[in-house]
């Protein structure tokens, strides 16, 4: 049964990092009643105190009608909609918890953007078993250009739903649309959630390129290069080309890798001026999950026999400590080819 727009349902939003926070706001927004759940009883007394999730999305000021919690099963029994938004490489312990208190056809949303390193899983591979075969069959994900801040302050934003279920997609569409939040569908869950993964691996490789003040030129590269290379492997998986032209792909890579929001692409560019990775990420809060994808999309391409130059070169400096300079030129020193996307 397609849920309608306009119509209001019971939502959970489990993960209220930056992402889950701005999408519990989101939903509140459109009239639906919302629980969100925190792994950190802190970060739950701390909202329900201040109004605000100041330790990851500061400055936005909450509803208290949120109904905030650390307590899963509080926040995901009888709910109509889920909303998985836990870092990527959680998701599988934190819905393998809150998988028996789901309602049996309970409408469930992934919004998390990564891949599993140890099982090279995407999150609808790491849902579908534990979800109930008719919440399996229209699992659905959601994707696109989309920096929470502005999702949480009803900035204008267009992002995609897909599932194999039309009826899922239609309903994801009608939950989560507005005035400020259009929601595009598609059909095609393999490549909107590759998008959303392997983009964040080439966020980082633009950030170096900035941090070594390497200019526009080298910018508009790697994006466009960066995205032969997704389109290239997501197509050798079995993923549409046209899904990587659209919001998924190219928007959410051009967001990445150029706003000054993006936690991949300033993780990148504090690397190009030469700090060490393990000092930048314990100087953050936020996940940065470029960093925890590269590893899982290089044994993808090595999987699948696909060349990816620059997700090999990011991989290289993330875990070799190679030297970022000499990572990008390498890359322009590569055998001379004709222009290739597949």
């Amino acid at each position: 049964m397609t849920i309608q727009a306009g119509e209001p349902i019971r939502a959970a939003v489990v993960g209220a990092g930056s992402w889950g926070t701005a999408l519990a706001q989101l939903l509140h927004r459109n009239g639906h009643r919302v629980s969100l759940w925190t792994f950190e009883e802190k970060v739950a007394r701390q909202i329900r105190k201040e109004g605000e999730n100041s330790t990851y999305l500061p400055g936005v000021v909450l509803s208290p009608e949120i109904q905030v919690s650390s307590d899963l099963e509080e926040t995901v029994s009888a709910a109509e909609l889920v909303v998985s938004v836990s870092p990527a490489q959680h998701v599988g312990e934190v819905m393998g918890k809150a998988a028996p208190y789901l309602s049996e056809d309970a409408l469930v949303v992934t919004a998390s953007k990564g891949i599993e390193i140890k099982t090279l899983r995407r999150m609808d591979e790491v849902l579908n078993p534990l979800l109930s075969p008719p919440a399996a069959e229209r699992l659905s994900v959601i994707s696109g250009p989309s920096f929470a801040v502005e999702v949480a302050r009803g900035l204008p934003t267009a992002v995609v739903a897909a599932s194999r279920s039309l009826d899922a997609r239609l309903s994801v569409q009608a939950i989560f649309s507005s005035t400020s939040f259009r929601v595009y569908t598609n059909s095609d869950v393999l490549g909107v959630e590759l998008g959303g993964a392997l983009k964040n691996v080439i966020a980082l490789a633009a950030g170096v390129s900035a941090g070594l003040d390497f200019g526009h030129n080298t910018q508009a590269a790697l994006i466009t290069r960066g995205l032969a290379e997704i389109t290239r492997l997501g197509v050798a998986m079995g993923a549409e080309a046209a899904t990587f032209y659209g919001l998924a792909g190219m928007g959410d890579l051009v967001l990445t890798c150029t706003g000054d929001l993006s936690r991949n692409r300033g993780v990148g560019v504090r690397l190009g001026k030469g700090e060490d990775l393990s000092d930048i990420l314990a100087s953050m809060n936020a996940v940065v999950e470029g960093v925890r994808t590269a590893p899982a999309v290089h044994a993808l391409a090595r999987r699948y026999e696909v060349e990816m130059p620059i997700v090999d070169q990011v991989c290289a400096i993330l875990e070799d400590g190679k030297s970022p300079r000499a990572a990008v030129q390498d890359l322009l020193l590569r055998d001379p080819k004709p222009e290739s996307w597949g």
